[in-house]
């Protein structure tokens, strides 16, 4: 008997460990769908303004483009 109360209180752990992920996952769904819904909602207010976005600036970054690296050697072109 002593055997089953340890697998029993493991079982009951890993249930729970996979009831906080499950959980957790769920928030971050719903956390997602907001931003969603915040960020269309702002370009809906941007559009009412007269704001146009772009041809091909359609998605949001706080990431910069990479630089061309002065130091690296102009590529060679290809003869045709």
């Amino acid at each position: 008997m002593p055997e089953e109360k340890p697998a029993d209180a493991i079982e009951k752990f890993l249930l729970e460990q996979k009831a906080v992920e499950d959980r957790k996952q769920a928030l971050i769904e719903d956390v997602l769908r907001q931003r969603a819904e915040a960020i269309k909602a702002f370009d809906e207010k941007l559009a009412k303004l007269g704001h146009k976005v772009p041809a091909g600036k359609h998605n949001r970054s706080h990431h910069k483009a990479p630089a061309p690296d002065a130091a690296a050697p102009p590529k060679a072109k290809a003869k045709a």
